[in-house]
């Protein structure tokens, strides 16, 4: 269940957008703070402690890929990226750069509350995992990769690998079902939580971030998600 009270920054140069969507998210009971560049943006955000924000790509000063760049030098705190339609490049950056979602304008209020809960339910399971104290070995390990799931670490080619939350869930349910396959949208659904929202690029972009990282340190681990044209990916087991 989502908090209620999760705190949310929202940041956009037109305040008839922050306006609109402080309107739609204190009406589910969000607690909401706003930001109109990049500067300030990322100062509140560096100082706060949010749940999630909610990021427009095109801002006066630092635009918002550069702040989701350096938050995530510090923080995990989740984000979504707000785009005019067009700006596709764009929303491939924010990716890139660590972005879990993004919503394109003009966009739906009803759109924006799903995703924004959506993460918020995956973010705090995932913050409920890292801090409860299971004693019981719940670790997947493989020849050149092994994931801690109580301790949220993996670990490939010996060396510790740096995972957003979103990536890090990806990786974890490939290597539950190892050498199946799942299709993009049986992971939009699964890792996403989306069932009807959300586009199949999002899935494409955090497993290409996730070989990177990956293959940083190892170029084995990295190999283990395989592509299934066609199809989708799965996290194939060394023979």
């Amino acid at each position: 269940m989502v908090d209620m009270k999760a705190s949310i920054l929202v940041v956009d140069d037109e305040e008839r957008i922050r306006r609109l969507l402080r309107m739609y998210l204190e009406k589910e009971g969000f607690v909401i703070d706003e930001a109109e560049d990049g500067e300030s943006a990322l100062a509140k955000a560096l100082e706060g402690d949010y749940d999630l924000i909610l990021l427009d790509i095109m801002l006066p000063g630092i635009d918002g890929t550069e702040v989701c760049a350096r938050l995530r030098q510090v923080k995990a705190t989740p984000v979504i990226m707000l785009t005019a339609k067009g700006e596709e490049t764009n929303r491939v950056q924010g990716f890139e750069v660590g972005a879990d979602d993004y919503v394109v304008k003009p966009f739906s209020p009803r759109e924006v509350i799903y995703r924004v809960k959506a993460i918020l339910r995956r973010s705090s399971a995932t913050a409920y995992l890292a801090k409860d104290a299971i004693h019981a070995s719940n670790n997947i390990v493989f020849p050149h990769l092994v994931i801690e799931h109580d301790a949220h670490r993996v670990t490939a080619g010996g060396q510790e690998v740096a995972l957003t939350p979103k990536e890090y869930e990806l990786l974890h349910y490939l290597a539950t079902s190892p050498d199946k396959v799942f299709s993009r949208e049986d992971l939009l659904k699964d890792v996403w939580n989306y069932e009807f929202f959300g586009d199949l690029r999002t899935v494409d972009t955090h497993v290409k971030r996730l070989r990177e990282k990956l293959n940083k340190v190892s170029p084995e681990a990295a190999s283990m998600i395989t592509t299934v044209w066609g199809v989708g990916y799965k996290l194939e087991v060394p023979k």
